[in-house]
């Protein structure tokens, strides 16, 4: 058995196209053409094309590709804004707004034709709600937290580690940082997730990190986990993946 993950898309079109190349030749190579690929979150923001993003995972998922989604904190920031205006979270503490160019609302926006500029916020939330199909909006709110597959868990961002699955909040699925990352206990299963960009796709010993900022023009990250074994998918085949110095 095996399974594909991808790592924050953040409105790179092109890049997951290439990504799902990359698993299309890996999946030729096994001869396992019905592996499920796991996407981990953040389609929007930064990236030039969130809405072709958000078309292309709707298309192939309704062509019965076995493609999953989970929800990613980008995402619910970008139905937030379209359903009600809100332009703020309380987990950005330097206090920017989505439509703040460090956040990426504005290419957001853009990608479904609309201008709109950091603290404009009522006039770029009306042409929002009417370029926005409620198809898009429907597909991210209705995309799970998390995602369980043999001994491991997908999610967005994290866990609280002493918390069991049922309990875990939706803000810490998407957003947690603190009291996670930090973490080197045990845990009942191997979390892979995204969120937190680093250099390279990163095994922790008790999760895997393979967010590796493709919102800022760097790689998106495939990972394959085959029998236990984890990997990454790149254009020359199957390559180690990198282990942080337990010390």
């Amino acid at each position: 058995m095996r399974i594909y993950a991808i790592g924050d898309i953040h409105g790179q079109l092109d890049m997951l196209k290439a990504a799902h190349a990359r698993i299309d030749a890996d999946k030729e190579r096994v001869g396992d053409h019905d592996a499920r690929v796991l996407h981990l979150g953040d389609y929007v923001d930064r990236g030039p094309d969130s809405a072709g993003v958000i078309q292309y995972l709707m298309d192939g998922i309704d062509e019965g590709k076995p493609w999953r989604v989970i929800r990613g904190n980008h995402d619910r920031m970008f139905t937030r804004f379209v359903r009600h205006g809100i332009a703020h979270d309380d987990h950005i503490k330097s206090g920017k707004s989505w439509l703040h160019p460090a956040l990426g609302g504005t290419n957001t926006l853009a990608s479904y034709g609309v201008e709109a500029e950091d603290g404009a916020f009522e006039i770029a939330h009306m042409r929002a709600a009417k370029a926005v199909p409620e198809a898009h909006l429907d597909f991210i709110e209705n995309a799970p937290l998390t995602y369980a597959w043999g001994d491991y868990l997908f999610v967005h961002a994290g866990i609280q580690p002493r918390l069991p699955v049922e309990r875990q909040t939706e803000d810490d699925l998407i957003w947690i940082r603190e009291g996670w990352l930090d973490y080197h206990g045990p845990l009942p299963f191997t979390v892979v997730h995204g969120h937190t960009a680093l250099d390279e796709a990163t095994h922790f010993g008790n999760r895997i990190d393979i967010d590796t900022g493709a919102g800022y023009g760097r790689p998106l990250t495939v990972l394959v986990i085959e029998n236990s074994h984890e990997q990454i998918v790149t254009e020359t085949g199957r390559a180690h993946l990198t282990h942080a110095n337990p010390g």
